[in-house]
């Protein structure tokens, strides 16, 4: 008997020791996220990050401002635009229509839609799922122009294909948007309704849907983007502002645009795990790689998710979409049971992008320590510029590596920058002077050189740009040499 006691005693002990080491651990981990998302806060950051482990929410919690000038904060039921986050959706809808005996996926289009030419009839769904169709990226317009169906069905059936359908993987948005209008064909209903009856609904996520809104405007949040040309940061609004009130978004639908919440896709992922919404042979076919979207082969598409591997050889089911303003990243390491879900409202860069794969090295790697997101580049520049003469641009490229952590290596930086200065400099300033660096960082670049040959044309210095005009062309501009004859006539 006393030793039995003896034995509770001693387990109750570990128990409890191992609780508090696995409590310590996550309230360290929490630390470490919280101090590099504050830390980003303080450059400009804004959004909402949701982390849960093994079924708990370790992590939900908003940053910055939703609405600056109502002075609204970012919170856990704050509503964005989740851009090709969207496309989980749509491909969920297709497959709930197969369950329900309605469709299959090897259906080809032609059955749905009598004017398929012949180039066309044949592809399938699957190969919209998939982006293997053969479609241009480049089929639509615009997302927030009005359209009807039957404006995007003519151009998309119209459109050349770039490839034989299901020979090659090229991510095109129209391949969403057919689905939406196959969506709407079988069942009968509108896109926005189906969703929201089969899935939404189900998944109880009450602050998501297309364009329909049932709860204060105040949740959502407004998308912010740094205005080169005014030298200053500008409140785009709100996604609903843009789209057009009519039955007219045929650019738009099935493909992004969709709202939501962290707190709400944090329920969809508990609906698919929990065969909630789909069954767990329709969420297998899902999230099932199909086929590579690099030459790399390190990520494959399923249906409305990218699937690969991590580095521990673990399965990470993801998808991530913008409309350039916002940014939403919804990770699931299906192995781990670990869900990273985040959206931001204020582009930063290319840093925003990989807010939920850094919080994800943290949670694997104790001793991983993320960067803070650096702050707007072009912001950074034009306030050097502000406070420096033209004089010390010798100085911008360092300065830049210190603050964003690498260099500079996107030759159209300077390039925007230059060019919104030159509507503003009568005399030579720091529009010449971003052209002359942007050439001495990227001498192989033929665009650059043209860019500074038109600036030496507007001060004057013909000479120059005549030099400028001939690098450009021995680099491989056509265009520019067009330029450069005119030029050489006036000689």
């Amino acid at each position: 008997m006393y030793s039995l006691v003896k034995a509770v005693i001693y387990s109750l002990i570990t128990f409890l020791t191992i609780d508090s080491f696995a409590q310590n651990s996550n309230k360290q981990l929490i630390d470490r996220i919280e101090t590099y998302l504050e830390s980003s806060v303080k450059n400009g950051f804004s959004g909402v990050v949701l982390v849960a482990k093994q079924g708990e929410v370790m992590l939900s919690e908003g940053y910055g401002w939703a609405d600056r000038e109502n002075k609204i904060p970012n919170s856990p039921s704050t509503v964005f635009n989740i851009g090709s986050v969207t496309k989980q959706f749509t491909a969920s809808a297709i497959l709930k229509l197969v369950e329900q005996g309605k469709i299959k996926t090897s259906d080809e289009i032609g059955v749905y839609f009598n004017q398929a030419p012949k180039d066309k009839s044949e592809i399938t769904i699957h190969q919209l799922l998939t982006h293997t169709s053969g479609i241009s990226n480049r089929t639509g317009g615009f997302r927030y122009d009005e359209a009807s169906k039957e404006k995007f069905l003519k151009e998309f059936f119209e459109s050349e294909l770039q490839s034989q359908p299901g020979t090659r993987h090229q991510y095109a948005n129209a391949n969403y948007i057919l689905l939406s209008a196959i969506i709407e064909s079988v069942s009968g209903q509108t896109y926005t309704s189906f969703l929201n009856e089969n899935l939404f609904v189900t998944a109880q996520m009450k602050s998501t849907g297309y364009k329909s809104i049932n709860f204060s405007t105040e949740r959502l949040a407004h998308g912010y983007y740094y205005n080169r040309d005014k030298e200053q940061w500008e409140d785009w609004g709100t996604t609903q502002q843009h789209l057009p009130y009519t039955d007219k978004h045929w650019y738009s639908i099935g493909k992004g645009d969709i709202h939501s919440t962290v707190e709400d896709l944090y329920n969809w992922h508990l609906a698919l795990e929990n065969n909630a919404v789909l069954t767990s042979k329709s969420r297998e076919t899902q999230e099932t790689p199909y086929v590579a979207e690099d030459d790399h082969m390190t990520s494959y598409y399923g249906y409305g998710w990218a699937i690969s591997q991590s580095n521990r050889d673990t399965k990470i089911v993801a998808h991530n979409g913008s409309n350039g303003l916002y940014f939403a990243d919804f990770v699931r390491f299906i192995d781990d049971d670990v869900v990273i879900i985040y959206i931001t409202n204020s582009f930063l860069g290319r840093e925003s992008e990989n807010v939920a794969r850094e919080i994800g090295k943290m949670i694997f790697d104790p001793n991983y320590t993320a960067t803070p997101i650096p702050r707007n580049i072009y912001e950074l520049v034009q306030e050097f510029m502000k406070t420096n003469p033209a004089t010390e641009a010798e100085k911008l490229p360092s300065v830049i590596q210190k603050e964003l952590n690498h260099e500079l290596t996107d030759h159209a930086i300077f390039n925007r920058l230059g060019y919104s200065r030159l509507k503003k400099e009568d005399e030579p300033g720091w529009a010449l002077e971003l052209f002359k660096l942007n050439v001495q960082l990227f001498p192989e670049d033929d665009n650059l050189w043209d860019s500074l040959g038109e600036a030496y044309l507007k001060y004057g210095h013909q000479e120059e740009a005549i030099k400028c005009y001939e690098k450009a062309v021995e680099s491989g501009s056509e265009g520019s040499r067009r330029t450069l004859n005119e030029l050489l006539k006036k000689e």
